[in-house]
């Protein structure tokens, strides 16, 4: 049987464990982070020893020292694997021994390692979300100030005719000191999210799997960027409710004998996926393609659900046209005659 490893990575050093021939622990020991450190423990291993390490923050990190030694990273993940969930002892030596000795026992359970351009997409992504999240703040602290004075604009407060009327408001000096810090940390926000957006359009237009998607209905430019981006290769899933089930979109199950009572949605998943799909699909539930399902279902179990059925159905489109995309590129055989 080969030789398998087990890595536990911290910012300082790291816990190795190597799993001989027969399940047998040769080696579990805590190194400094470090080539030479790391190769005294490991160096005798061949290249391509299959090298596991439990998932967790920072996963990217934990791929690159196994590549570096000449060694096949695995992760594992942590929820599947009950040797892990239900271990009692928890320390560094068993984070360490345990995924060494899964490939042994071929009890595995390996998550999906995203490739780096797929992270970097993204990481680009993401960081536009949060930048728009930054940007509510300052406008929700311009609508409290302006209802601690009993002022309300309905329109808002980002257009030129709003700030007029902001500016012909009598306020004190201090709430209105207050409000043109705010706006002036609003404009620096939007030019930095402008710039951003400039670049994602960029990388957009180059992705046959996005401008599949526009055939979506409540479904963005952006939206359109970011389920291609968190769903990756969509060809790792055999079916159309598999990346649903990952988003986190599938109602919770518990089912004995003839008796099945169905739950909340399965939150445990890709979250900016599934807040994405909430979003769009609150615009797609009045398209006609989805507006009487949606009735349907919100008169028999409320909107809420209702909302998370038509999130589901847009990411099982999402699952097909990209697919159908593909396939429609591809050139046919010539049929020859019998």
């Amino acid at each position: 049987m080969q030789a398998h490893a087990g890595l536990d990575v911290h910012h300082r050093r790291s816990q190795i464990a190597v799993m001989a021939e027969g399940g047998r622990t040769a080696v579990n020991r805590n190194v400094s982070n470090g080539r030479e450190s790391v190769q005294a423990v490991i160096g005798d291993l061949p290249v391509g020893t299959p090298m596991a390490f439990e998932a967790a923050f920072g996963w990217g990190r934990l791929i690159e020292p196994p590549q570096d030694y000449g060694f096949e990273p695995h992760m594992a993940h942590p929820l599947q694997c009950k040797a892990i969930v239900l271990a009692r002892l928890k320390n560094d030596k068993a984070d360490a021994a345990t995924p060494a000795y899964l490939p042994c026992s071929d009890l595995l359970h390996e998550a999906w390692t995203t490739p780096q351009t797929v992270r970097e997409q993204r990481a680009a992504l993401r960081h536009r979300a949060r930048l728009v999240r930054l940007r509510t703040l300052p406008r929700n602290r311009i609508h409290a100030a302006l209802a601690h004075h009993g002022r309300h604009r309905p329109s808002g407060c980002r257009s030129v005719p709003s700030r007029d009327w902001l500016d012909g408001l009598p306020l004190p000096a201090a709430s209105r000191q207050v409000m043109a810090d705010l706006f002036d940390s609003i404009d620096a926000l939007q030019m930095v999210i402008d710039r951003a957006d400039v670049a994602l359009a960029r990388t957009a237009t180059a992705d046959p799997r996005v401008k599949a998607l526009t055939k979506l209905p409540g479904i963005g430019l952006l939206t359109e960027m970011i389920t291609v981006a968190e769903v990756g290769d969509v060809s790792r899933f055999s079916s159309a409710r598999k990346p649903a089930s990952w988003a986190g979109l599938t109602p919770t199950v518990r089912s004995s004998d003839r008796t099945v009572r169905y739950g909340h949605i399965y939150r445990q998943g890709a979250p900016w996926l599934r807040r994405i799909m909430n979003e769009a699909a609150r615009t797609a539930k009045r398209a006609p393609q989805f507006a009487a399902h949606y009735e349907r279902i919100a008169h028999r179990r409320g909107r809420k659900i209702a909302t998370s059925v038509i999130a589901r159905k847009l990411l099982t489109h999402a699952y097909h046209l990209p697919r159908e995309a593909e396939a429609a590129q591809k050139p046919k055989e010539p049929c020859t005659a019998g």
